[in-house]
């Protein structure tokens, strides 16, 4: 058994009877929406014509909201719905970044994620969805899909249907009849900031944090995107945007959204950037400490002095760290599910987990450096450098499972932290023989030397190499030429070449100086993640 929708746009009128169903059946909150109608317009005077289409949760067969929920707040039922439980979901907003169909929102009420559910409590008593129900066109078909006599299954048969950003390849169950592109892809049609029929920019709850207007409404992003830069609209097939389509979206030849939901906004804001500069400081310092542990030598900077205060700073911003996590979430006082409810699939349990184990043994250690215990400061060594490289690169494998923004899909993304560590530790341990708290080794400017270095190399690469979607594009288009363009160039220039060069043209003993600089990597460091966890936020998923 696998429940599915059919939305058959030849007959849909866009009475938004659904939306008003779905509504009053979950008693869904003014500003948010399970269901909604998209309105496009395209074609020029006389020859025009208005498109519906109803989206909301594709109920996929893979579907990877279920994947990244650290909870299980959601979850497959055994027919294939794809249902969610609000009282054990803790507000993180993940499942919102996975979802390419821009399908969940949180809830202004009760704070948790929610979405369509297919009318699952209607289901199980032999009803039908709400929405099929009222819908005075008979547009909206469900049922059971593995069942041959039912009528979605012979509409399936019998006609050539569409889904939504098929190459995801999260199997949607969700199909169009008669679906058209500049409808159903969320950069095909221009998004104007004002327009007759809605004019709905403030979000509720959650999303009033975000009242900003989004850079890519209205032409401003397909704009951008010809005029600087010609690569990231030449897109595959797979988005179905083209220089000449975005060409005809400029001069009026094609399409326009007219009516549509409201923009969420950013959904995971400066906390998110903040949390991996400060992870990356606890786990780069840590890192660097352990090499001088291991170096052995009189000279290597391993003195009682770095075990308790070296790793008592790593602790504090580890602890900073999870604050930050704990203050994201939109119910966090339900943190600790991640802990005793824990989804081992989602890379934010591990992350928890590593945080906690991490958390423990650097605080054996603090207590024993401070209690003279140095073989159990030293032995500890051994888990906490790899539990250190965990806590450094599992938000990158995060980001992975996020699978509604692309440019997050990156393979060098976990190089990436691991290096912003070698960067923030060797930074931080600079910074601190600055203040004279501990001895500065020769060997940390040479660390982070070589660690800017390798941080241009990647970053370099993460920008250049070839992006297999339109919106990965549209990312670093934005990055590199539009709204992120200054603060780019500026966190490229003030945190990595101004400091690089301090560490190559000063003298060693020019401490004051390198402690400047590296107040200046950190900064550098926190500014890249801001951009990189902003940027793919920035386009739309619907």
């Amino acid at each position: 058994m696998k429940y599915g929708f059919v939305i058959d746009n030849r007959k849909c009128i866009g009475c938004h009877a659904c939306t008003t169903a779905c509504k009053s059946e979950h008693e869904v909150p003014v500003g948010v929406f399970r269901t909604w109608v998209k309105q496009v317009e395209k074609g020029t005077f006389p020859n025009t014509r208005r498109l519906f289409s109803v989206l909301r949760c594709n109920h996929c067969t893979d579907a990877p909201c279920v994947e990244i929920c650290p909870v299980e707040a959601l979850y497959i039922r055994k027919d294939g719905i794809v249902d969610f439980d609000k009282d054990r979901c803790i507000g993180c907003k993940s499942c919102m970044q996975a979802c390419p169909y821009d399908a969940l929102y949180i809830d202004p009420d009760t704070h948790t994620a929610a979405k369509c559910n297919y009318c699952a409590h209607r289901v199980d008593v032999g009803l039908e969805p709400a929405c099929v129900v009222v819908c005075p066109e008979h547009a909206i078909i469900s049922g059971d899909m593995d069942d041959p006599n039912t009528e979605i299954s012979e509409l399936l048969a019998r006609n050539q249907t569409t889904v939504r950003k098929p190459e995801k390849g999260t199997v949607p169950n969700l199909f169009y009849i008669d679906g058209d592109e500049f409808s159903l892809s969320p950069t095909a049609a221009a998004q104007p900031q004002d327009n007759l029929w809605s004019a709905q920019t403030r979000g509720v709850g959650h999303f009033a944090r975000y009242t900003e207007r989004m850079a890519w409404q209205g032409e401003d992003l397909v704009k951008e995107l010809l005029e600087k830069s010609a690569q990231v609209v030449d897109a595959p097939a797979d988005a179905g945007f083209t220089p000449q389509k975005s060409i005809e979206v400029l001069t009026g030849k094609s399409a326009k959204r007219v009516y549509d939901a409201p923009n969420k906004g950013l959904l995971w804001g400066w906390e998110v950037p903040a949390y991996v500069t400060t992870k990356a400081i606890a786990a780069g310092l840590y890192l660097l400490l352990a090499l001088l542990a291991l170096d052995g030598s009189p000279n290597s900077g391993w003195t009682v002095a770095s075990a308790r205060w070296g790793l008592g700073i790593s602790l504090f911003f580890l602890l900073l760290t999870t604050a930050l996590l704990v203050k994201d979430l939109d119910q966090p006082g339900r943190f600790i599910y991640v802990l005793l409810r824990p989804h081992w699939k989602s890379w934010l349990v591990r992350g928890g987990y590593a945080l906690t184990l991490f958390g423990a043994v650097l605080s054996l250690q603090v207590l024993g450096a401070w209690l003279g215990w140095r073989a159990l400061t030293t032995w500890l060594l051994v888990p906490g450098v790899g539990l250190a490289v965990l806590v450094a690169v599992y938000t990158a494998f995060l980001f992975a499972q996020a699978r509604g923004r692309d440019f997050w899909q990156s393979p060098l993304l976990p190089l990436h932290m691991l290096v912003h560590s070698a960067m923030a530790g060797s930074a931080m341990l600079l910074l601190l023989g600055a203040l004279g708290l501990l001895p500065v080794p020769a060997l940390v400017p040479f660390v982070l030397a070589g660690s800017l270095a390798a941080n241009l190399l990647v970053v370099l690469a993460e920008l250049s190499i070839t992006h297999p979607t339109s919106d990965a594009k549209a990312t670093v288009a934005l990055i590199l030429n539009g709204r992120y363009r200054s603060a780019f160039w500026w966190a490229i220039a003030s945190g990595n070449l101004a400091p690089l060069l301090c560490l190559l043209l000063l003298p060693k003993t020019a401490l004051p100086v390198f402690g400047v600089a590296a107040l200046l990597v950190l900064y550098g460091i926190y500014q890249l993640e801001k951009i990189w966890v902003e940027a793919p936020q920035r386009l739309p998923l619907s």
